[in-house]
């Protein structure tokens, strides 16, 4: 099991925090959002949003409990370790199985969606945003491999890929609002968000598996 450095530790826990704080006004910028249309993708969105602060939140916590004044053992490191990683994992699920059953009670009661506007624009500041995280999640994990920050690598990527899909369903429907068209994308993005959420808890929940049992990383 890789051990932190103090500097290294510090960095990581920074950077925890940052995501948290700045993950923290999604589900209310995303919930203005909402008011203003009735958009399936939004409300997956904002549903999706809520679930993994609660997530982020868990590995803030985790990763202080981990790397902390008082280390804990290798048996405690190893909960916490995989509580953080299931924890991610329950997000990604949680969201997929929302935005999957909003997707399917939605086909037979369609309505068409109003100012996607807003949703639009935060989906695109979602997007920079968690792409940039991603890519530092990776080269801190690539520097010096942290459970941890790896399911935080993972998550991140999930939800820039969500965000681009939301993104171009958004703008699809702002180019072409018409029922016909609007229905069709807006429960296709909504279907691939779903998707992909859920591929993704799949993975990251065997990724936490795997390494309790000695075969991480891979």
């Amino acid at each position: 099991m890789s051990v932190l450095s103090r500097e290294q530790a510090a960095r990581r826990e920074r950077t925890l925090l940052a995501a948290l704080l700045l993950s923290a006004w999604g589900p209310l910028a995303t919930g203005l959002g909402v008011a203003l249309s009735r958009s399936t993708t939004q409300v997956a969105d904002f549903v999706r949003r809520t679930v993994e602060l609660a997530a982020l939140f868990i590995s803030w916590w985790a990763f202080r409990r981990l790397e902390g004044g008082n280390r804990p053992d290798a048996a405690q490191r190893a909960r916490l370790e995989r509580m953080a990683g299931l924890a991610v994992a329950a997000a990604l699920g949680c969201s997929g199985l929302v935005t999957l059953g909003l997707t399917l009670s939605r086909i037979q009661h369609f309505q068409p969606g109003g100012n996607v506007y807003p949703g639009l624009a935060v989906a695109g500041l979602g997007l920079v945003t968690n792409s940039w995280f991603w890519r530092r999640y990776a080269l801190l994990d690539r520097e010096q491999h942290s459970p941890v920050i790896a399911a935080q690598r993972g998550l991140y990527r999930a939800k820039a890929l969500a965000d681009l899909c939301v993104m171009l369903a958004l703008a699809a429907v702002a180019v072409n609002p018409s029922p016909v068209v609007t229905r069709g994308i807006d429960l296709l993005g909504s279907f691939g968000v779903a998707v992909y959420l859920l591929r993704s808890c799949l993975g990251t929940a065997r990724a936490s598996v795997a390494r309790e049992a000695g075969r991480w990383p891979v």
